[in-house]
C-alpha cells in the first residue's frame, strides 16, 4: 500500500470559477488516487456558509470527494475561508475534520499542518477579525441566523475585505517571522507546512528547518507530496 501523504490548500472553489473546479476534480479521480492519505489545508471553498447551504455548484467536488474517501483517507483543516464547514458535511463527503496545529510524524521529521492566516500576525485587523469568527459562540449565533440574512452578510464582509486588501502592503499579508520561529519553537517542529498566503515556495534555514507553503489553484494545480522514498515534492508552476 502506499504511504504518499498529498497537501493541498486554497483552491477557493466558486461557479464563477469553473476552470478550477474542473482542475480539482480531475486531480481528485486521478493524481489523488495515488496516495494514502490527503490533507486539505483550508479555503477548499471560497465561501462556506454553513452545512445546510446545498451548494449545487459543488456537486462534482462532492462526488469526486466521495469516491475518493473510499480508497484515501481525507482530511481537512479550516481556512479562513470556510471555518464554518462542519461534522455535516464531512460527513456527506467522508473526510475528517481536524483542528490546527496538527502534528504529524513523517520519518524522521516532525511536521506541523496549519492553514497559515494564524502566522500574519502584522495585519493586526484581520487577527482581531479571526479571534471574533473563531469564537464558538460567534459561530453558534451567525449560523442560527437564516440563510438568506447570512449571504448579505458575507457578501459584505468580503466587500470590506477586498477594499482593505487594497490598502495594506504584501508584507503585511504575508507571514511574520517572529510568529513562524514561535510555531517552530512551540511545536518542536522540523517542518511546517501552510497555504493562505498564495505565494508557493520551500523556505529552508541554517537548522534544517523547513516551512513549505501550497499554491492556490490559480492558474492551475498546486499540491505537496510526501513519501519515504521520494521526501517531500511541491508541484506548482510558479516554483
Amino acid at each position: 500500500m502506499s504511504d504518499e501523504h498529498l497537501f493541498i490548500s486554497d483552491c477557493h472553489l466558486d461557479a464563477g470559477r469553473p476552470e478550477i473546479t474542473r482542475a480539482l476534480v480531475e486531480f481528485l479521480q486521478t493524481r489523488a488516487r495515488e496516495a494514502r492519505y490527503l490533507y486539505i489545508l483550508g479555503d477548499l471553498f471560497e465561501v462556506w456558509l454553513g452545512d445546510d447551504d446545498p451548494a449545487d455548484d459543488h456537486n462534482t467536488v462532492i462526488e469526486s470527494l466521495r469516491h475518493l474517501a473510499d480508497s484515501c483517507k481525507v482530511f481537512f483543516i479550516a481556512g479562513n475561508r470556510d471555518f464554518l464547514l462542519g461534522e455535516k458535511f464531512a460527513y456527506k463527503v467522508g473526510m475528517i475534520l481536524l483542528e490546527e496545529p496538527l502534528i504529524l510524524q513523517l520519518d524522521q521529521s516532525r511536521v506541523v499542518l496549519i492553514h497559515g492566516d494564524s502566522l500574519c500576525s502584522d495585519d493586526h485587523d484581520y487577527q482581531v477579525f479571526r479571534a471574533m469568527v473563531r469564537n464558538p459562540e460567534w459561530k453558534s449565533g451567525f449560523l442560527a441566523r437564516p440563510l438568506q440574512e447570512r449571504r448579505k452578510i458575507a457578501a459584505q464582509l468580503r466587500d470590506d475585505s477586498a477594499r482593505a486588501m487594497h490598502q495594506k502592503s504584501g508584507e503585511i499579508m504575508d507571514v511574520n517571522a517572529i510568529a513562524v520561529a514561535d510555531c517552530f519553537d512551540e511545536n518542536n517542529a522540523d517542518v511546517i507546512i501552510h497555504g493562505h498566503t498564495h505565494r508557493p515556495a520551500v523556505h529552508r534555514n541554517d537548522a534544517s528547518l523547513q516551512r513549505i507553503v501550497l499554491g492556490d489553484w490559480n492558474p492551475g494545480p498546486s499540491y505537496l507530496s510526501w513519501s519515504r522514498a521520494s521526501g517531500f515534492k511541491l508541484t506548482d508552476a510558479r516554483v
